[in-house]
Protein backbone atom coordinates (compact mmCIF):
# COMPACT_ATOMS: atom_id res chain seq x y z
CA UNK A 1 0.00 0.00 0.00
CA UNK A 2 3.15 2.58 0.64
CA UNK A 3 3.49 2.27 -3.11
CA UNK A 4 -0.33 3.44 -4.12
CA UNK A 5 0.40 6.12 -1.44
CA UNK A 6 4.02 7.09 -2.70
CA UNK A 7 2.83 7.65 -6.22
CA UNK A 8 -0.56 9.77 -4.91
CA UNK A 9 1.65 11.91 -3.02
CA UNK A 10 3.89 12.43 -6.14
CA UNK A 11 0.71 13.43 -8.14
CA UNK A 12 -0.17 15.76 -6.09
CA UNK A 13 2.95 17.29 -5.79
CA UNK A 14 2.87 17.60 -9.75
CA UNK A 15 -0.58 19.45 -9.49
CA UNK A 16 0.53 21.88 -7.16
CA UNK A 17 3.47 22.19 -9.12
CA UNK A 18 1.43 22.83 -12.64
CA UNK A 19 -0.68 24.97 -10.51
CA UNK A 20 2.35 27.22 -9.23
CA UNK A 21 3.67 27.80 -13.03
CA UNK A 22 3.11 30.35 -15.55
CA UNK A 23 4.48 29.03 -18.29
CA UNK A 24 1.88 26.57 -20.30
CA UNK A 25 4.66 23.60 -21.92
CA UNK A 26 5.80 23.14 -18.28
CA UNK A 27 2.39 23.16 -16.42
CA UNK A 28 0.54 20.61 -19.37
CA UNK A 29 3.80 18.30 -18.61
CA UNK A 30 3.37 18.38 -14.97
CA UNK A 31 -0.28 17.57 -15.99
CA UNK A 32 0.77 14.78 -17.83
CA UNK A 33 2.97 13.61 -15.26
CA UNK A 34 0.17 13.44 -12.77
CA UNK A 35 -1.92 11.82 -14.55
CA UNK A 36 0.10 9.34 -14.94
CA UNK A 37 0.96 8.64 -11.22
CA UNK A 38 -2.56 8.89 -10.49
CA UNK A 39 -3.24 5.75 -12.81
CA UNK A 40 -0.29 4.27 -11.46
CA UNK A 41 -1.02 4.91 -7.85
CA UNK A 42 -5.01 3.58 -8.86
CA UNK A 43 -3.40 -0.01 -10.20
CA UNK A 44 -0.97 -0.61 -7.17
CA UNK A 45 -4.29 0.14 -4.52
CA UNK A 46 -6.81 -1.81 -6.47
CA UNK A 47 -3.59 -4.33 -7.38
CA UNK A 48 -4.20 -4.22 -11.71
CA UNK A 49 -0.97 -5.15 -13.03
CA UNK A 50 -2.55 -5.42 -16.42
CA UNK A 51 -3.33 -1.33 -16.60
CA UNK A 52 -0.15 -1.71 -18.59
CA UNK A 53 -1.89 -4.04 -21.02
CA UNK A 54 1.69 -5.86 -21.60
CA UNK A 55 1.03 -8.97 -23.81
CA UNK A 56 2.49 -12.41 -23.41
CA UNK A 57 5.07 -11.36 -26.23
CA UNK A 58 6.18 -8.69 -23.71
CA UNK A 59 5.07 -5.47 -26.23
CA UNK A 60 2.81 -2.87 -23.92
CA UNK A 61 0.84 -1.17 -26.77
CA UNK A 62 2.00 2.50 -28.19
CA UNK A 63 -1.11 4.23 -26.77
CA UNK A 64 -0.51 2.96 -22.86
CA UNK A 65 2.92 4.03 -23.48
CA UNK A 66 1.87 7.50 -24.07
CA UNK A 67 -0.38 7.59 -21.58
CA UNK A 68 2.58 6.65 -18.95
CA UNK A 69 5.67 8.01 -20.55
CA UNK A 70 6.60 10.05 -17.17
CA UNK A 71 6.19 7.00 -14.88
CA UNK A 72 7.79 5.14 -17.37
CA UNK A 73 10.45 7.54 -18.40
CA UNK A 74 11.27 7.67 -14.62
CA UNK A 75 11.13 4.25 -13.90
CA UNK A 76 13.67 3.58 -16.59
CA UNK A 77 16.02 5.68 -15.23
CA UNK A 78 16.11 4.45 -12.00
CA UNK A 79 16.18 1.19 -13.17
CA UNK A 80 19.57 1.57 -14.81
CA UNK A 81 21.12 3.47 -12.02
CA UNK A 82 19.99 0.82 -9.98
CA UNK A 83 21.16 -2.44 -12.30
CA UNK A 84 24.75 0.04 -12.59
CA UNK A 85 25.73 0.50 -8.75
CA UNK A 86 23.85 -3.14 -7.74
CA UNK A 87 26.25 -5.27 -5.61
CA UNK A 88 25.29 -8.36 -7.86
CA UNK A 89 25.76 -9.30 -11.62
CA UNK A 90 22.88 -8.64 -13.90
CA UNK A 91 22.02 -12.52 -14.17
CA UNK A 92 22.96 -15.60 -12.02
CA UNK A 93 22.76 -19.09 -11.80
CA UNK A 94 20.48 -20.53 -9.10
CA UNK A 95 20.87 -24.56 -10.45
CA UNK A 96 21.82 -26.12 -13.95
CA UNK A 97 18.76 -24.94 -15.10
CA UNK A 98 17.38 -21.52 -13.18
CA UNK A 99 18.97 -18.18 -13.78
CA UNK A 100 17.96 -15.03 -11.67
CA UNK A 101 17.95 -11.73 -13.21
CA UNK A 102 16.99 -7.98 -13.18
CA UNK A 103 15.81 -6.26 -16.30
CA UNK A 104 17.17 -7.94 -19.48
CA UNK A 105 18.80 -5.25 -22.03
CA UNK A 106 20.17 -6.36 -25.37
CA UNK A 107 23.64 -6.22 -24.11
CA UNK A 108 22.71 -9.52 -22.14
CA UNK A 109 21.93 -11.45 -24.94
CA UNK A 110 25.40 -12.61 -25.17
CA UNK A 111 25.75 -13.70 -22.00
CA UNK A 112 22.79 -15.12 -22.06
CA UNK A 113 23.64 -17.52 -25.38
CA UNK A 114 27.23 -18.68 -23.46
CA UNK A 115 24.80 -19.89 -20.31
CA UNK A 116 22.91 -22.02 -22.68
CA UNK A 117 19.72 -19.84 -21.85
CA UNK A 118 16.72 -20.61 -23.84
CA UNK A 119 13.41 -19.70 -22.06
CA UNK A 120 12.65 -16.28 -20.21
CA UNK A 121 10.17 -15.67 -17.50
CA UNK A 122 9.16 -11.81 -17.29
CA UNK A 123 7.61 -10.88 -14.15
CA UNK A 124 7.32 -7.11 -14.63
CA UNK A 125 4.28 -5.19 -15.80
CA UNK A 126 6.36 -1.83 -16.17
CA UNK A 127 8.97 -2.36 -18.63
CA UNK A 128 8.66 -3.46 -22.57
CA UNK A 129 10.01 -6.78 -22.79
CA UNK A 130 13.16 -7.42 -25.57
CA UNK A 131 12.27 -8.40 -29.28
CA UNK A 132 13.70 -12.10 -28.99
CA UNK A 133 12.44 -12.52 -32.65
CA UNK A 134 15.07 -9.72 -33.92
CA UNK A 135 17.84 -11.49 -32.04
CA UNK A 136 17.43 -14.73 -34.45
CA UNK A 137 17.71 -16.55 -31.50
CA UNK A 138 15.72 -20.05 -30.22
CA UNK A 139 14.54 -18.19 -27.32
CA UNK A 140 10.91 -18.88 -25.47
CA UNK A 141 9.35 -15.54 -23.70
CA UNK A 142 6.73 -15.40 -21.66
CA UNK A 143 5.50 -12.73 -19.50
CA UNK A 144 3.09 -12.84 -16.21
CA UNK A 145 2.37 -9.18 -15.62
CA UNK A 146 3.15 -8.58 -11.68
CA UNK A 147 2.86 -5.08 -9.87
CA UNK A 148 6.67 -4.60 -8.14
CA UNK A 149 6.80 -5.37 -4.46
CA UNK A 150 3.56 -7.18 -5.31
CA UNK A 151 2.65 -11.23 -5.97
CA UNK A 152 1.20 -13.17 -8.76
CA UNK A 153 -2.25 -14.42 -8.36
CA UNK A 154 -3.16 -18.01 -7.70
CA UNK A 155 -3.76 -18.51 -11.47
CA UNK A 156 -0.62 -16.67 -12.59
CA UNK A 157 1.59 -18.11 -10.59
CA UNK A 158 0.07 -22.22 -11.84
CA UNK A 159 1.05 -21.00 -15.13
CA UNK A 160 4.11 -20.12 -14.33
CA UNK A 161 5.63 -22.76 -12.22
CA UNK A 162 3.69 -24.87 -14.91
CA UNK A 163 5.66 -23.15 -17.64
CA UNK A 164 8.90 -23.31 -16.15
CA UNK A 165 8.50 -27.09 -15.39
CA UNK A 166 7.17 -27.40 -19.09
CA UNK A 167 10.82 -25.75 -20.02
CA UNK A 168 12.92 -27.99 -18.12
CA UNK A 169 11.22 -31.08 -19.45
CA UNK A 170 12.19 -30.25 -23.01
CA UNK A 171 15.93 -29.59 -21.13
CA UNK A 172 15.73 -25.43 -21.86
CA UNK A 173 17.58 -22.67 -19.19
CA UNK A 174 15.30 -20.55 -17.82
CA UNK A 175 15.69 -17.20 -16.96
CA UNK A 176 13.08 -15.77 -14.46
CA UNK A 177 12.97 -11.82 -14.26
CA UNK A 178 11.77 -8.74 -12.48
CA UNK A 179 12.83 -4.81 -12.60
CA UNK A 180 16.04 -5.63 -9.85
CA UNK A 181 15.96 -9.66 -9.29
CA UNK A 182 14.73 -9.26 -5.95
CA UNK A 183 11.40 -9.56 -5.39
CA UNK A 184 8.78 -10.78 -7.51
CA UNK A 185 11.66 -13.07 -10.13
CA UNK A 186 12.97 -14.48 -6.51
CA UNK A 187 8.70 -15.54 -5.03
CA UNK A 188 8.06 -17.18 -8.50
CA UNK A 189 11.63 -18.64 -8.19
CA UNK A 190 10.86 -20.24 -5.18
CA UNK A 191 7.71 -21.17 -5.77
CA UNK A 192 8.96 -23.43 -8.58
CA UNK A 193 11.75 -25.27 -6.19
CA UNK A 194 8.84 -25.55 -3.20
CA UNK A 195 7.17 -27.44 -6.24
CA UNK A 196 9.83 -29.76 -6.87
CA UNK A 197 10.27 -30.91 -3.19
CA UNK A 198 7.49 -30.83 -0.91
CA UNK A 199 9.23 -31.35 1.97
CA UNK A 200 11.10 -28.09 1.62
CA UNK A 201 10.89 -25.30 3.92
CA UNK A 202 10.18 -21.85 2.38
CA UNK A 203 12.98 -19.86 4.91
CA UNK A 204 15.23 -22.89 3.68
CA UNK A 205 14.96 -22.50 -0.19
CA UNK A 206 14.95 -18.54 0.24
CA UNK A 207 18.31 -18.91 1.52
CA UNK A 208 19.63 -21.39 -1.05
CA UNK A 209 18.49 -18.43 -3.47
CA UNK A 210 20.55 -15.98 -1.51
CA UNK A 211 23.46 -18.23 -1.12
CA UNK A 212 23.70 -17.05 -4.93
CA UNK A 213 21.82 -13.74 -5.03
CA UNK A 214 22.84 -11.93 -1.84
CA UNK A 215 20.34 -9.07 -2.98
CA UNK A 216 16.78 -11.48 -3.09
CA UNK A 217 14.82 -10.50 -0.35
CA UNK A 218 11.12 -10.67 -0.75
CA UNK A 219 8.89 -7.96 1.51
CA UNK A 220 6.27 -9.66 4.51
CA UNK A 221 3.76 -9.61 2.20
CA UNK A 222 4.99 -11.76 -0.43
CA UNK A 223 6.79 -13.98 2.27
CA UNK A 224 3.50 -14.14 4.11
CA UNK A 225 1.96 -15.13 0.76
CA UNK A 226 4.58 -17.91 -0.31
CA UNK A 227 4.66 -19.43 3.27
CA UNK A 228 0.43 -19.47 2.52
CA UNK A 229 0.19 -20.73 -0.80
CA UNK A 230 3.17 -23.59 0.34
CA UNK A 231 1.09 -24.82 3.18
CA UNK A 232 -2.30 -24.74 1.47
CA UNK A 233 -0.40 -27.32 -1.08
CA UNK A 234 -0.90 -24.43 -4.14
CA UNK A 235 2.57 -25.08 -5.61
CA UNK A 236 1.65 -28.24 -7.07
CA UNK A 237 3.10 -28.87 -11.01
CA UNK A 238 -0.03 -30.17 -12.16
CA UNK A 239 0.82 -30.31 -16.45
CA UNK A 240 -0.19 -34.13 -17.25
CA UNK A 241 -3.07 -33.10 -19.65
CA UNK A 242 -5.22 -35.10 -22.03
CA UNK A 243 -7.70 -33.27 -25.24
CA UNK A 244 -10.22 -35.07 -26.48
CA UNK A 245 -11.97 -33.78 -29.71
CA UNK A 246 -15.02 -34.35 -31.54
CA UNK A 247 -14.39 -33.26 -35.17
CA UNK A 248 -17.76 -33.15 -36.29
CA UNK A 249 -18.52 -31.37 -33.14
CA UNK A 250 -20.50 -27.43 -34.64
CA UNK A 251 -18.98 -26.44 -38.40
CA UNK A 252 -16.56 -28.94 -37.67
CA UNK A 253 -14.20 -26.21 -36.63
CA UNK A 254 -11.56 -28.47 -35.27
CA UNK A 255 -10.04 -28.87 -39.01
CA UNK A 256 -8.93 -25.14 -38.59
CA UNK A 257 -8.42 -24.78 -34.58
CA UNK A 258 -6.68 -27.99 -33.82
CA UNK A 259 -3.31 -26.65 -34.32
CA UNK A 260 -3.33 -23.38 -32.78
CA UNK A 261 -5.48 -25.24 -29.59
CA UNK A 262 -2.09 -28.05 -29.35
CA UNK A 263 0.36 -25.30 -30.20
CA UNK A 264 -1.14 -22.92 -27.02
CA UNK A 265 -1.45 -25.62 -24.84
CA UNK A 266 1.42 -27.65 -25.10
CA UNK A 267 3.76 -24.60 -23.76
CA UNK A 268 2.24 -25.45 -20.64
CA UNK A 269 1.01 -29.20 -20.74
CA UNK A 270 2.30 -32.62 -21.48
CA UNK A 271 -0.69 -33.30 -24.54
CA UNK A 272 -2.04 -35.78 -25.37
CA UNK A 273 -4.48 -35.46 -28.09
CA UNK A 274 -7.61 -37.93 -28.93
CA UNK A 275 -10.36 -37.29 -31.22
CA UNK A 276 -13.78 -39.21 -31.62
CA UNK A 277 -15.25 -41.49 -34.10
CA UNK A 278 -18.69 -43.13 -34.83
CA UNK A 279 -17.41 -46.01 -32.95
CA UNK A 280 -15.73 -44.80 -30.20
CA UNK A 281 -17.23 -42.11 -28.01
CA UNK A 282 -15.78 -39.30 -25.54
CA UNK A 283 -16.63 -41.63 -22.68
CA UNK A 284 -14.66 -44.65 -24.17
CA UNK A 285 -11.77 -42.21 -24.33
CA UNK A 286 -12.10 -40.66 -20.88
CA UNK A 287 -12.32 -43.80 -19.65
CA UNK A 288 -9.10 -45.11 -20.96
CA UNK A 289 -7.69 -41.29 -20.32
CA UNK A 290 -8.30 -41.45 -16.34
CA UNK A 291 -6.32 -44.72 -15.99
CA UNK A 292 -2.99 -42.67 -16.70
CA UNK A 293 -3.84 -40.26 -14.39
CA UNK A 294 -3.59 -36.90 -16.16
CA UNK A 295 -4.29 -33.41 -14.13
CA UNK A 296 -6.82 -32.49 -16.81
CA UNK A 297 -8.68 -33.78 -19.32
CA UNK A 298 -9.95 -31.15 -21.83
CA UNK A 299 -13.61 -32.08 -23.70
CA UNK A 300 -13.20 -30.05 -26.84
CA UNK A 301 -16.39 -29.82 -29.10
CA UNK A 302 -20.22 -29.09 -28.30
CA UNK A 303 -22.40 -29.74 -24.76
CA UNK A 304 -22.58 -33.44 -25.77
CA UNK A 305 -19.03 -34.08 -26.02
CA UNK A 306 -18.20 -32.36 -22.67
CA UNK A 307 -20.75 -33.94 -20.61
CA UNK A 308 -19.81 -37.37 -22.38
CA UNK A 309 -16.19 -36.78 -20.88
CA UNK A 310 -17.71 -34.77 -17.40
CA UNK A 311 -19.41 -38.33 -16.77
CA UNK A 312 -15.87 -40.17 -16.27
CA UNK A 313 -14.48 -37.66 -13.99
CA UNK A 314 -17.61 -36.96 -11.88
CA UNK A 315 -16.05 -37.80 -8.35
CA UNK A 316 -12.60 -38.14 -8.94
CA UNK A 317 -9.87 -35.25 -8.65
CA UNK A 318 -9.40 -34.65 -12.26
CA UNK A 319 -10.22 -31.62 -13.69
CA UNK A 320 -12.72 -30.72 -16.64
CA UNK A 321 -11.45 -28.33 -19.31
CA UNK A 322 -13.59 -27.30 -21.93
CA UNK A 323 -12.84 -25.78 -25.40
CA UNK A 324 -16.37 -25.54 -27.17
CA UNK A 325 -16.11 -26.07 -30.77
CA UNK A 326 -20.10 -26.86 -30.62
CA UNK A 327 -23.15 -25.03 -32.44
CA UNK A 328 -24.74 -23.74 -28.68
CA UNK A 329 -21.95 -24.36 -26.34
CA UNK A 330 -24.36 -23.65 -23.39
CA UNK A 331 -22.13 -25.01 -20.36
CA UNK A 332 -19.09 -23.07 -21.46
CA UNK A 333 -21.19 -19.79 -21.60
CA UNK A 334 -22.32 -20.57 -18.07
CA UNK A 335 -18.89 -21.50 -16.57
CA UNK A 336 -16.87 -19.37 -19.19
CA UNK A 337 -18.94 -15.94 -19.65
CA UNK A 338 -19.77 -13.98 -22.94
CA UNK A 339 -16.33 -14.01 -23.87
CA UNK A 340 -16.95 -17.61 -24.54
CA UNK A 341 -19.15 -16.66 -27.28
CA UNK A 342 -16.66 -13.99 -29.10
CA UNK A 343 -13.55 -15.46 -28.88
CA UNK A 344 -14.17 -19.24 -27.34
CA UNK A 345 -10.93 -20.78 -28.19
CA UNK A 346 -8.88 -18.24 -26.94
CA UNK A 347 -10.46 -17.89 -23.72
CA UNK A 348 -10.87 -21.39 -23.13
CA UNK A 349 -7.31 -21.97 -23.82
CA UNK A 350 -6.00 -18.66 -21.39
CA UNK A 351 -8.76 -20.62 -18.49
CA UNK A 352 -6.99 -23.81 -19.25
CA UNK A 353 -3.38 -22.34 -19.14
CA UNK A 354 -4.38 -20.70 -15.28
CA UNK A 355 -6.03 -24.00 -14.19
CA UNK A 356 -8.44 -22.61 -11.24
CA UNK A 357 -10.72 -25.07 -11.19
CA UNK A 358 -13.88 -25.01 -8.86
CA UNK A 359 -16.62 -28.11 -7.70
CA UNK A 360 -20.14 -27.68 -9.79
CA UNK A 361 -23.22 -29.35 -9.14
CA UNK A 362 -24.20 -31.93 -11.69
CA UNK A 363 -27.37 -34.37 -12.00
CA UNK A 364 -28.45 -37.90 -12.90
CA UNK A 365 -31.26 -38.16 -15.52
CA UNK A 366 -32.86 -41.63 -15.88
CA UNK A 367 -29.44 -43.09 -14.95
CA UNK A 368 -27.48 -40.95 -17.41
CA UNK A 369 -25.37 -37.57 -16.07
CA UNK A 370 -26.34 -34.29 -16.68
CA UNK A 371 -24.58 -30.96 -16.52
CA UNK A 372 -27.69 -28.76 -18.07
CA UNK A 373 -30.38 -29.25 -18.43
CA UNK A 374 -34.18 -31.36 -19.17
CA UNK A 375 -36.42 -30.29 -21.17
CA UNK A 376 -40.04 -30.91 -22.15
CA UNK A 377 -41.91 -29.28 -24.05
CA UNK A 378 -40.52 -26.35 -26.34
CA UNK A 379 -36.84 -27.12 -25.38
CA UNK A 380 -37.45 -30.95 -26.60
CA UNK A 381 -39.56 -29.96 -29.99
CA UNK A 382 -36.48 -26.90 -30.54
CA UNK A 383 -33.80 -29.49 -30.14
CA UNK A 384 -35.80 -31.79 -31.76
CA UNK A 385 -36.20 -29.11 -35.00
CA UNK A 386 -32.46 -28.41 -35.11
CA UNK A 387 -30.96 -31.24 -36.40
CA UNK A 388 -27.49 -31.78 -37.31
CA UNK A 389 -27.97 -30.93 -41.23
CA UNK A 390 -29.55 -27.58 -39.60
CA UNK A 391 -26.66 -26.35 -37.20
CA UNK A 392 -24.13 -27.28 -39.83
CA UNK A 393 -26.28 -24.65 -42.28
CA UNK A 394 -27.41 -22.35 -40.05
CA UNK A 395 -25.26 -22.77 -36.50
CA UNK A 396 -27.15 -21.18 -33.38
CA UNK A 397 -29.63 -19.75 -36.12
CA UNK A 398 -31.25 -22.96 -36.45
CA UNK A 399 -32.03 -23.54 -32.24
CA UNK A 400 -34.00 -19.81 -32.65
CA UNK A 401 -35.89 -21.14 -35.81
CA UNK A 402 -36.59 -24.41 -33.90
CA UNK A 403 -37.90 -22.35 -30.94
CA UNK A 404 -40.37 -20.46 -32.95
CA UNK A 405 -41.56 -23.58 -34.92
CA UNK A 406 -42.19 -24.58 -31.71
CA UNK A 407 -43.61 -21.82 -29.95
CA UNK A 408 -46.47 -22.30 -33.23
CA UNK A 409 -47.41 -25.59 -32.89
CA UNK A 410 -46.67 -27.01 -29.47
CA UNK A 411 -50.03 -27.14 -27.14
CA UNK A 412 -50.06 -28.01 -23.64
CA UNK A 413 -49.82 -31.32 -22.10
CA UNK A 414 -50.26 -32.79 -18.09
CA UNK A 415 -47.75 -33.97 -16.02
CA UNK A 416 -47.82 -35.28 -12.76
CA UNK A 417 -44.58 -33.78 -10.82
CA UNK A 418 -43.03 -35.45 -7.38
CA UNK A 419 -41.05 -33.21 -5.86
CA UNK A 420 -38.66 -34.56 -3.32
CA UNK A 421 -40.69 -36.19 -0.77
CA UNK A 422 -44.17 -33.53 -1.32
CA UNK A 423 -47.11 -34.95 -2.97
CA UNK A 424 -47.49 -35.28 -6.63
CA UNK A 425 -49.00 -32.27 -8.19
CA UNK A 426 -50.41 -31.79 -11.54
CA UNK A 427 -49.11 -29.40 -14.17
CA UNK A 428 -50.54 -28.81 -17.42
CA UNK A 429 -48.27 -26.45 -19.27
CA UNK A 430 -46.46 -26.06 -22.67
CA UNK A 431 -42.68 -25.78 -21.30
CA UNK A 432 -40.99 -28.24 -18.03
CA UNK A 433 -37.02 -27.71 -17.76
CA UNK A 434 -35.38 -29.45 -14.61
CA UNK A 435 -32.12 -27.37 -14.44
CA UNK A 436 -28.78 -27.67 -12.96
CA UNK A 437 -27.31 -25.38 -15.16
CA UNK A 438 -28.31 -22.46 -18.27
CA UNK A 439 -26.95 -19.62 -19.43
CA UNK A 440 -29.38 -16.67 -19.58
CA UNK A 441 -30.21 -17.27 -23.24
CA UNK A 442 -31.66 -20.42 -22.48
CA UNK A 443 -34.93 -18.11 -21.47
CA UNK A 444 -37.09 -21.35 -20.56
CA UNK A 445 -34.78 -21.92 -17.39
CA UNK A 446 -35.31 -18.52 -16.20
CA UNK A 447 -38.24 -17.97 -14.64
CA UNK A 448 -36.36 -17.16 -11.25
CA UNK A 449 -33.39 -15.93 -13.08
CA UNK A 450 -30.19 -17.86 -13.91
CA UNK A 451 -30.17 -21.46 -12.24
CA UNK A 452 -27.05 -21.52 -9.77
CA UNK A 453 -24.66 -24.27 -10.66
CA UNK A 454 -23.07 -24.60 -7.22
CA UNK A 455 -26.46 -24.16 -4.94
CA UNK A 456 -26.66 -27.99 -4.40
CA UNK A 457 -30.77 -27.74 -5.80
CA UNK A 458 -32.37 -28.40 -9.28
CA UNK A 459 -34.36 -25.07 -10.77
CA UNK A 460 -37.85 -26.32 -12.14
CA UNK A 461 -39.42 -24.08 -14.34
CA UNK A 462 -43.28 -24.41 -16.32
CA UNK A 463 -45.06 -21.94 -18.18
CA UNK A 464 -48.63 -21.18 -17.66
CA UNK A 465 -50.33 -22.04 -21.00
CA UNK A 466 -52.89 -19.11 -22.90
CA UNK A 467 -56.27 -19.91 -23.24
CA UNK A 468 -55.27 -21.94 -26.62
CA UNK A 469 -53.01 -24.10 -24.82
CA UNK A 470 -50.07 -22.68 -26.29
CA UNK A 471 -47.48 -20.70 -24.73
CA UNK A 472 -48.32 -16.45 -25.02
CA UNK A 473 -45.91 -13.93 -26.61
CA UNK A 474 -46.11 -12.24 -23.21
CA UNK A 475 -44.61 -15.07 -21.39
CA UNK A 476 -41.44 -15.37 -23.49
CA UNK A 477 -41.13 -11.39 -22.54
CA UNK A 478 -41.44 -12.20 -19.30
CA UNK A 479 -38.88 -14.77 -19.29
CA UNK A 480 -36.41 -12.11 -21.28
CA UNK A 481 -36.93 -9.42 -18.84
CA UNK A 482 -36.32 -11.92 -15.81
CA UNK A 483 -33.12 -13.38 -17.61
CA UNK A 484 -31.58 -9.97 -17.92
CA UNK A 485 -32.30 -8.48 -14.68
CA UNK A 486 -31.80 -11.91 -13.23
CA UNK A 487 -34.95 -11.16 -10.81
CA UNK A 488 -38.06 -13.18 -10.54
CA UNK A 489 -40.31 -10.98 -12.62
CA UNK A 490 -42.18 -13.52 -14.76
CA UNK A 491 -46.02 -13.82 -13.85
CA UNK A 492 -47.26 -16.51 -16.56
CA UNK A 493 -44.24 -18.82 -15.55
CA UNK A 494 -43.55 -20.68 -12.47
CA UNK A 495 -40.37 -21.46 -10.08
CA UNK A 496 -39.54 -23.72 -7.52
CA UNK A 497 -36.45 -25.88 -6.00
CA UNK A 498 -35.89 -29.63 -5.20
CA UNK A 499 -33.04 -31.89 -5.30
CA UNK A 500 -35.06 -35.18 -7.09
CA UNK A 501 -37.61 -34.87 -9.71
CA UNK A 502 -39.96 -37.36 -11.15
CA UNK A 503 -42.14 -36.69 -13.84
CA UNK A 504 -44.72 -39.04 -15.44
CA UNK A 505 -47.16 -38.33 -18.14
CA UNK A 506 -50.60 -40.61 -19.42
CA UNK A 507 -48.05 -41.18 -22.74
CA UNK A 508 -44.54 -41.99 -23.02
CA UNK A 509 -42.42 -38.83 -22.55
CA UNK A 510 -40.47 -37.38 -25.00
CA UNK A 511 -37.44 -34.89 -23.37
CA UNK A 512 -33.92 -33.21 -23.94
CA UNK A 513 -31.04 -34.23 -22.30
CA UNK A 514 -28.09 -31.69 -22.39
CA UNK A 515 -29.17 -31.82 -26.29
CA UNK A 516 -30.47 -35.14 -27.18
CA UNK A 517 -33.62 -36.21 -27.29
CA UNK A 518 -34.82 -39.31 -25.45
CA UNK A 519 -38.24 -41.04 -24.94
CA UNK A 520 -39.10 -42.31 -21.40
CA UNK A 521 -41.84 -43.63 -19.73
CA UNK A 522 -40.92 -41.86 -16.38
CA UNK A 523 -37.81 -39.10 -15.79
CA UNK A 524 -36.46 -38.89 -12.48
CA UNK A 525 -33.44 -36.19 -12.50
CA UNK A 526 -31.40 -36.26 -9.14
CA UNK A 527 -29.16 -33.74 -7.99
CA UNK A 528 -25.28 -34.82 -7.11
CA UNK A 529 -23.37 -31.97 -5.20
CA UNK A 530 -20.33 -30.07 -5.61
CA UNK A 531 -19.33 -33.66 -7.57
CA UNK A 532 -17.13 -32.44 -10.62
CA UNK A 533 -14.49 -30.02 -10.64
CA UNK A 534 -14.19 -27.65 -14.18
CA UNK A 535 -11.97 -25.26 -15.11
CA UNK A 536 -13.85 -22.11 -15.72
CA UNK A 537 -13.62 -18.45 -15.14
CA UNK A 538 -13.66 -16.36 -11.32
CA UNK A 539 -16.83 -15.42 -10.71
Amino acid sequence: MWAASTYLVLAVAFIIAALRVDTVYFALFFYWTALSLLLVSAAYFFDIARIFRKRENGIIPMYIRWAFIPFLLGAQLYNAWSRKHDKVPPLQQINEHLFLACRLFPSDIDSMKEMGITAVLDVTCEFDGLEWSSTQENIRYLNIPVLDHSVPTRAQLNQAINWIHHQIKEDRRVVVHCALGRGRSVFVMAAYLLSQNKDADVHTILEQIKETRETANLNKRQLRHLIRRHKAGDLLIKNKAVLIANPVSGTKLWESKNKQITARLSQYYDLTVHTTTAEISGIDLAKEAIKSQPDVIIACGGDGTVTEVASVLVDTPCKLGIIPLGTANALAHVLMGIRSKIIPVEQACELIIEGQASRIDTALCNGERMLLLVGIGFEQKMIEKAHRDAKNESGQLAYLQGFWHALGEHEAQDYTVKLDNNEPQSIHTTSLIIANAAPFTTLLAQSAGQPDHKDGLLDVNWLTPSADSKASTLSIAELVFSSITQTSFAINSHHTNAKRVCVTAENELSYVIDGEVKTAEEIVVEISPKSLSVIMAEE
